[in-house]
């Protein structure tokens, strides 16, 4: 798989990992399956460890992303960040290839194909070698929808939002009830508490800030679901 350190944001299907190095973190981003989902890998630059966001599909693909030689990160955990099939497609081939554990909140974790290994619930961490990740739990485009947290302390935060937070709106939900929860979340658990340089990352397509988004939560509440 070609690896580029340019990182933008943004992959196209079929085409190139890019890559942002942080100083105690790297961020590898990758697009698999015919949704164009995006997969994250997370590194521990201090332990090699690494962690997988949504192992959406073309396990294949996502061996590669992890890497085949002897420098790879030793990939111990999986995150699903919702029940939806199109994001842990891949799940069962890549932890049965790698022994990594599953992780996933309880309210999601019925349908996936392997029963998570740990349960999170909202203000849980999960650790990436000497990395810690906050969960936050964003209810309403699925039950057990969760988000990762990353705070850096020589940077900006790093958030990674599944379906839950797109750029231009919050993810697609089946009634205005769970549109109102799941907005009301997202403004009260994420754009109340993080600043504006925080850098989000989502279940597919490009990447953007919640400075570039707020100004936009109004219409989104008078757009509805």
């Amino acid at each position: 798989m070609d690896l580029v350190d340019d990182y933008t944001g943004h992959v196209e299907p079929g085409g190139a990992a890019t890559r942002r190095t942080l100083p105690a973190l790297t961020i590898t981003k990758v697009s698999v399956g015919p949704m164009d989902n995006n997969a994250y890998l997370l590194t521990c630059r201090a332990t090699r460890e690494g962690l997988l966001v949504d192992a959406a599909n073309d396990p294949e693909r996502l061996s590669d992303l992890v890497g085949h030689g002897q420098d790879r990160p030793t990939l111990r955990t999986i995150v699903t960040t919702h029940q939806h099939a199109d994001h842990w497609q891949g799940l069962g081939a890549t932890a049965g290839a790698f022994g990594a554990n599953t992780i996933a909140h309880p309210l999601d974790a019925d349908p996936l194909p392997v029963p998570p290994d740990v349960l999170v619930e909202h203000g849980d961490t999960i650790n990436v070698g000497e990395v810690t990740l906050e969960v936050i739990h964003l209810r309403g485009h699925t039950p057990g929808s969760i988000a990762l947290l990353y705070r850096d302390p020589t940077g900006t935060p790093h958030l990674f939002t599944g379906d839950s937070l797109f750029p231009g709106g919050v993810g697609k939900t089946s009634s205005p009830e769970n549109f109102t929860s799941l907005l009301d979340d997202v403004q009260s658990r994420i754009f109340d508490v993080l600043p504006d340089p925080t850098w989000f990352y989502p279940g597919h397509g490009d990447d953007s800030t919640l400075g570039e988004q707020r100004p936009h939560l109004a219409e989104w509440r008078t757009r509805g679901w």
